[in-house]
């Protein structure tokens, strides 16, 4: 009697389970789910939910695109190609495939004489190399605003030389552009002419978002006046973010500098890196960007980079769409494994002492000169290069200051090139007039430069005042009259706009 009752309890048990699991087949037949008769444990069952759910995640990401641009040559520009690498590290360990990376930069100081650790380049003091593995993407005499803007529209046909790499994008896909380099009010440096103007920039920003080819774009620009860039002309409405390292009207800042603190190593000459790019670059090392939002970096970076406490810095601006600020940065800028125990370890720096963008070439100088000890000889020669800097540097200051007074006047035209418009204003009403004034100007009173890069705002006042080229090219003439400089000819340089 006793053992008929037990085969009836295992009867009733396995019939039971058996209605529990064409019960849970059936279940996950309605929810489309794959299905099997294992039964897991809870804590398996756990682990492939947080698995699934991380595979559901990427899907909804689409692929992670990014381009990385160093918009100027020369080993005193060191900082801006060492950032551009430092970045592209940063990506490649967050996962984003090396296809889906695309770099420009001069590719000049890595194997420079100037280079006191050939073919190594750091971006920190005690920094280790970000040369290794950066791809020769465009470099040289391809680093083009125009093959920038044909690379991230996706347009192969329209690309000069390099790789050939674009921005094939998708409707799911997402984007992290960062932009090392000299600025000026309305533009961007590049190291063949012409700069790149805002007003183009954004239409090309507007053409990609008319594409559908992606879901949300995230832009970080290291420049001196960067947020003039943007400043009255970025929508909001094109799923894009931007931030920059500065406003419409100010510099931004160089760090790791010789003599500073803290200081490169002894034998390096140059800036290391920039105040902005090392923030933001130094903060997502030091944080699980899974956890990260796009505004608490910004937080964080703004903080770093105006540094009251030792009264220099700039101030860093948001643009564009802020609505998805609390999205994670990992969405942009990948996950790095080493850091997914890390939720935030504050990133810890001290004061940080910075340089004028504008000067850093000339701290370069100085540094090499004061390095030559007794070899007179190239003593000369870089004596010679820094006076020959200084003297167009005066040249230009001098010029437009006097075109101003040729065209306004004595009292007002210094206040007239010099007048700033409100924030959220556009710096030029006509984009043409900045481009023929430049040119104007060039033709007459010699290249811009790095350091010319100032005086766009100058030109814009003059646009926005409604003066004649015929007008300006008289004040042009009679301001630069028997200046020429070959060295500094429109001619060979190329022309700004």
């Amino acid at each position: 009697m006793a053992k008929r009752k037990i085969i009836s309890s295992f009867l009733v048990f396995f019939g039971l389970l058996a209605a529990l699991l064409l019960a849970t087949k059936a279940s996950s037949a309605r929810l489309g789910a794959d299905s099997d008769s294992v039964i897991r444990m809870p804590t398996e069952t756990e682990t492939k939910t947080e698995m699934e759910t991380e595979a559901e995640e990427e899907d909804e990401i689409g692929t992670r695109w990014a381009v990385l641009v160093a918009g100027s040559s020369g080993y005193e520009n060191y900082r801006h190609q060492a950032d551009v690498c430092h970045a592209y590290q940063i990506l490649k360990n967050g996962g984003l495939k090396e296809e889906n990376i695309i770099v420009f930069m001069y590719d000049d100081i890595a194997n420079s004489p100037l280079n006191p650790r050939p073919g190594v380049v750091i971006n920190n003091p005690k920094g280790e190399d970000v040369y290794a593995g950066v791809p020769k993407d465009y470099t040289g005499v391809q680093i083009t605003a125009e093959n920038f803007y044909a690379v991230l529209l996706g347009n192969k046909t329209a690309v000069q030389g390099g790789s050939g790499k674009v921005v094939d994008s998708k409707p799911d896909d997402h984007i992290f552009i960062y932009y090392s380099d000299h600025g000026g009010p309305g533009v961007l440096g590049m190291p063949n002419l012409p700069f790149l103007i805002a007003a183009d920039f954004i239409e090309v920003l507007k053409k990609k978002h008319a594409s559908n080819s992606y879901k949300k774009m995230v832009i970080y620009v290291e420049a001196c006046e960067s947020g003039s860039i943007f400043e009255g002309l970025m929508p909001e409405d094109l799923d894009i973010y931007v931030t920059t390292a500065s406003n419409a009207e100010e510099s931004s800042w160089g760090t790791y500098c010789p003599g500073m603190q803290p200081a490169p190593p002894p034998e390096y000459l140059t800036c290391l890196g920039d105040l902005y790019s090392i923030a933001w670059m130094e903060d997502s090392e030091a944080h699980n960007l899974k956890k990260e939002s796009i505004a608490k970096q910004y937080d964080a970076v703004k903080d770093r980079t105006c540094n009251s406490s030792i009264g220099m810095g700039s101030h860093v601006m948001e643009y564009g769409d802020k609505s998805f600020k609390e999205e994670k940065l990992y969405l942009y800028q990948g996950f790095n494994p080493a850091n997914a125990n890390v939720s935030d370890n504050g990133l810890q720096h001290g004061a940080v002492t910075a340089i004028n963008q504008r000067d850093a070439d000339l701290l370069f100088l100085w540094k090499r000169y004061e390095q030559l000890d007794e070899r007179l000889e190239e003593k000369t020669e870089v004596l010679s290069e820094m006076m020959e800097m200084l003297k167009h540097r005066e040249h230009l200051d001098t010029s437009i200051e006097f075109i101003g007074k040729l065209l306004f006047g004595i009292q007002s035209g210094p206040s007239v090139i010099r007048a700033v418009r409100p924030p959220g204003q556009v710096l030029v009403d006509d984009w043409d007039c900045l481009k023929r004034m430049v040119r104007i100007f060039e033709s007459h009173c010699g290249s811009l430069t790095q350091n010319g890069m100032k005086h766009m705002r100058a030109f814009a006042n003059i646009c926005n005042s409604g003066v004649s080229a015929d007008a300006m090219k008289g004040a042009c003439v009679s301001a630069c009259r028997g200046y020429n400089s070959i060295k500094w000819s429109p001619v060979s340089r190329g022309y700004s706009a």
